[in-house]
């Protein structure tokens, strides 16, 4: 059983940065393509970006294109969210999910084609 520990949350303000982290356990980390979703009160989960097992493809939410960078370390069994520019509506609980099986571009976006997920980290940007 996968396990995955995200860290990182906190408060900053808005136009600052926070570096998220998920460190993995349970299975073989560099078969898994990892993402990171996220979910403001009373809205739905949405996809923030998703990085492939060499972390050669990547994929991200045009809205956070050219602010977020995220990355791995498989030797770690940790990935990176960095986050830079943060605006107030980024206000989120994120969370790291991990997928068996390859970097499919179409289904990438959705949540229901992760396998495991992280209990989330709170991320609360004031405007």
């Amino acid at each position: 059983q996968v396990q995955l520990v995200e860290s990182g949350g906190g408060l900053v303000q808005a136009g600052g940065s926070l570096r998220l982290s998920c460190v993995a356990s349970g299975g073989t980390f560099s078969r898994y393509v990892m993402g990171w979703f996220r979910q403001a009160p009373g809205k739905e989960r949405e996809f923030v970006a998703a990085l492939s097992w060499g972390g050669v493809r990547t994929s991200y939410a045009d809205s956070v294109k050219g602010r977020f960078t995220l990355s791995r370390d498989n030797a770690k069994n940790t990935v990176y969210l960095q986050m830079n520019s943060l605006k107030a509506e980024e206000t989120a609980v994120y969370y790291c999910a991990a997928k068996i099986g390859v970097f499919d571009s179409g289904s990438i976006y959705s949540g229901s084609s992760f396998d495991y997920w992280g209990q989330g980290t709170q991320v609360t940007v004031s405007s």
